[in-house]
């Protein structure tokens, strides 16, 4: 494997995830350790993109060992990162082969989620065979299909910080006598807000799992769950809580729904997903949920917080330094293997120290073009655990009179009234 021609050349795609520095890190020592130059290419895909041979030159560095010996401890990524897509690029594919090509570039890492994934793939099929691509699986959001429940690099660091944060607003929520309403990251799938919640013991978690995995929902709905919640705390004695919800959960209104409520104007990044920030879910249910205390004539204030973007360059732990570390050596032994297994294009999973090579075409829908989504499984007992500690409406309240009572009496209506209202949400149809 010494005696390999060519670059290797390194990109980061898509958001930022804590242990990325940890993959770049590795993957150079190693690519050193065998004899290759390796160029840090900055902002992803954008610079490759235009084509420019002086422009990607300002864009690029040359790594080495001393460079990165210490990067894996950090958070950010020290080669940035960006959204840029290459087939929605005018010439994007053929400008980025280009300038590979010029750059004698014949190994490319990337770093990324599916979107930087299927850019990879793009290439890859472009470059018939002139440049060989592994890509590194990397997001907070947990939800790509590795197998045996793999995390993907980041997760455990976002659920750590993510526990930490919300335990402080449990203490500050019984001090103060209050609700907080947390949005975690999770475009498709619920995996981190309730990995946070369940760590911290939240009040309850949302996700958009529990209502089907395409289902339109209505922002009623979410609010009901949030409500009953709030008024079942009550008749237990308590009137504070958290809720964490995954921002995905806003893909799931319709459209007239979400335009209804929402007061910015929703946009889309380079691959067409919504700008789920700019919906500011905690703010649409915030403000939905007080107004219907006010209409009971009671004054009841929340507070929103989005902990998405605190979350991502945090420093890793000892689990995501450890992690990354083997996804960047055994990403470069896979480029550099010419046994007949190891020949295609793939994303480099580990799992308990072994390499297990998943192929672009292995992984890739047909139709979409991208890597299926690895959803909550909510009929697992890791979902049921965590969703018999939340406080939330269940059949039982209803059958308990006293109970029923107590909770009907704080939404200002009769337990018959109450049951009317409520009882669709533990309808197990």
């Amino acid at each position: 494997m010494a005696n390999k021609k060519g670059k290797l050349g390194i990109l980061v795609g898509g958001g930022p995830a804590p242990g990325l520095n940890g993959v770049i890190a590795a993957v150079t020592i190693e690519a050193r350790r065998n004899n290759l130059d390796v160029i840090g290419i900055y902002d992803g895909y954008k610079w490759l993109t235009k084509g420019e041979k002086d422009l990607f030159k300002k864009h690029m560095r040359n790594l080495r060992i001393s460079d990165v010996s210490r990067i894996h401890f950090t958070g950010g990524s020290i080669l940035r990162t960006s959204r840029t897509n290459p087939a929605k690029e005018k010439d994007g594919i053929q400008n980025a082969l280009k300038i590979l090509d010029e750059f004698d570039i014949r190994y490319l890492v990337t770093i990324g989620g599916d979107d930087t994934a299927y850019g990879a793939s793009q290439l890859a099929e472009a470059s018939k065979g002139r440049i060989k691509f592994a890509h590194v699986p990397k997001t907070i959001d947990n939800d790509l299909p590795l197998p045996n429940d793999i995390p993907t690099f980041g997760f455990q660091t976002a659920r750590d910080l993510g526990a930490v944060l919300v335990k402080n607003m449990m203490e500050d929520s019984r001090t103060t006598g209050r609700w907080y309403i947390v949005v975690a990251m999770g475009r498709h799938a619920g995996h981190l807000a309730l990995g946070i919640a369940k760590s911290a013991g939240a009040t309850l978690a949302v996700i958009g799992e529990e209502f089907g995995k395409t289902r339109q929902i209505k922002v009623e709905q979410v609010c009901d769950i949030l409500e009953t919640s709030i008024l079942k705390r009550r008749a237990m004695g308590n009137n504070h809580g958290v809720m964490v919800i995954a921002e995905g959960v806003a893909e799931r209104f319709s459209k007239e729904d979400l335009f209804r409520v929402s007061e910015n104007r929703i946009t889309k990044d380079a691959y067409g997903h919504m700008q789920l920030a700019e919906i500011e879910l905690g703010k649409i249910i915030k403000r939905e949920v007080e107004s219907r205390f006010a209409k009971r004539s009671e004054k009841f204030r929340m507070v929103e917080i989005n902990i998405g973007y605190v979350l991502r360059c945090a420093d890793p732990i000892p689990f995501d330094q450890e992690y990354t570390r083997d996804l960047g050596y055994h990403a470069v032994n896979y480029l550099l293997n010419d046994a007949p297994d190891f020949q295609d294009n793939a994303m480099i999973c580990v799992d308990n120290g072994k390499v297990m090579p998943l192929k672009f075409k292995d992984i890739l829908d047909p139709k979409t073009k991208k890597t299926s989504v690895r959803y909550v499984n909510i009929e697992s007992d890791y979902y049921k655990v965590a969703k018999s500690y939340m406080v939330r409406l269940e059949e039982r309240d209803l059958k308990e009179t006293k109970f029923l009572k107590k909770m009907a009496d704080y939404a200002h209506l009769t337990s018959d009234q109450f049951i009317k209202r409520y009882e669709y949400m533990v309808n197990k149809d």
